[in-house]
C-alpha cells in the first residue's frame, strides 16, 4: 500500500518485484531522488525521464526491489538482507556488478579497474592505462572537456575515453566512428594514429603518378599539421610531403610557385 500511495504522489513507477537492475547497472535497489523523490534504477535512468539531473553524491534513501523497504543507502537491505550490489561506494552510491570498480579521489568518481591497471594523472586529471605512464602528451585538465565528437562528457562517462597522440580525448566509440572517415584529431588536425605505413605507400604512389609539365616545376608553401613546420615543397595532386617529419597530413599554406620561365 506504502508503495502504491508513492506512486500516486508522483513518485516513479518501480520495475516487477525481483527483477534487478536496468540497461546501465545491475542493482538490487532503486535510487531516491533528493531533487524529486521520485524512484530510479540509476541516475542514468533518471536523466533520460526529467527535465533535470540526479546528484549521485546527494543521494540518501534507496528503496529495494523484493520488499520494497525505503531505508538509507547501504550494500544490503537492513530488512530481507537482499544485496543491493556486488559493488558498492558509499560517496558516488553506485551499485552495481563487480567489475573490479575503485573509487579514484582524485577523478571524484568511481572507475572499472582493476586499480593497479591504472594510475590518475594531475595534469590531464584522469585515469589512465599504466601502459600510457610517461608516453602520453598531457593537456591540463583534459578530461573535463566534452568529447569533440558527440559533444557529451567525458570524465563521467561510462563508455571509456580513448587518448590521442596529440593528448586530446574522445569516447572510444566516438573514436572508432572516426577512423571511418578520417585519421586527424577534430580539434587540432594531428594524426589520430600511426600513419607511417600510409606514408610510405603514398609514396610509391607519388612516384608513380607523374604531373603534367607544366606542373612538374611547381612549388607550394605547406603547413604540417603533425610537427607544426613549414617547408616548400613541389606540389603533386595527391598530397604534399612535409620534409621535417615525412608527414603528407598536410595544408597549402600560400600559393603555387610558377618558376619565371614557365610564367
Amino acid at each position: 500500500m506504502a508503495a502504491k500511495a508513492a506512486r500516486e504522489d508522483g513518485v516513479r513507477s518501480t520495475p516487477e518485484r525481483g527483477r534487478r537492475g536496468c540497461e546501465h547497472y545491475d542493482r538490487g535497489c532503486l535510487l531516491k531522488a533528493p531533487c524529486c523523490d521520485k524512484l530510479y534504477t540509476c541516475r542514468l535512468c533518471h536523466d533520460n525521464s526529467e527535465d533535470h539531473q540526479l546528484d549521485r553524491f546527494k543521494v540518501k534513501e534507496v528503496q529495494c526491489i523484493n520488499c520494497e523497504k525505503v531505508q538509507h543507502a547501504q550494500q544490503t537491505c537492513e530488512d530481507c538482507s537482499t544485496l543491493f550490489g556486488e559493488y558498492y561506494c558509499s560517496i558516488c552510491h553506485l551499485f552495481d556488478k563487480d567489475k573490479k570498480q575503485y573509487h579514484c579521489e582524485n577523478c571524484g568518481i568511481c572507475r572499472i579497474g582493476p586499480k593497479e591497471d591504472f594510475f590518475h594523472c594531475l595534469k590531464c586529471n584522469l585515469c589512465l592505462a599504466m601502459n600510457l605512464r610517461g608516453k602520453h602528451k598531457c593537456i591540463e585538465n583534459v578530461s573535463r572537456q566534452n568529447c569533440p565528437i558527440c559533444l557529451e562528457d567525458i570524465h563521467t562517462s561510462r563508455v571509456v575515453a580513448h587518448v590521442l597522440p596529440c593528448g586530446h580525448l574522445l569516447h572510444r566509440t566516438c573514436y572508432e566512428e572516426m577512423l571511418k572517415e578520417g585519421y586527424r584529431c577534430p580539434l587540432c588536425m594531428h594524426s589520430a594514429l600511426d600513419m607511417t605505413r600510409y606514408w610510405r605507400q603514398l609514396d610509391n604512389e607519388v612516384a608513380q603518378t607523374p604531373m603534367p609539365s607544366e606542373y612538374q616545376n611547381v612549388t607550394v608553401d605547406i603547413l604540417c599539421n603533425d610537427c607544426n613546420g613549414r617547408s616548400t615543397v613541389q606540389f603533386h595532386i595527391l598530397g604534399m610531403k612535409c620534409k621535417i617529419c615525412d608527414s603528407y597530413n598536410t595544408a597549402q599554406a600560400g600559393g603555387r610557385r610558377v618558376p619565371v620561365d614557365q610564367q
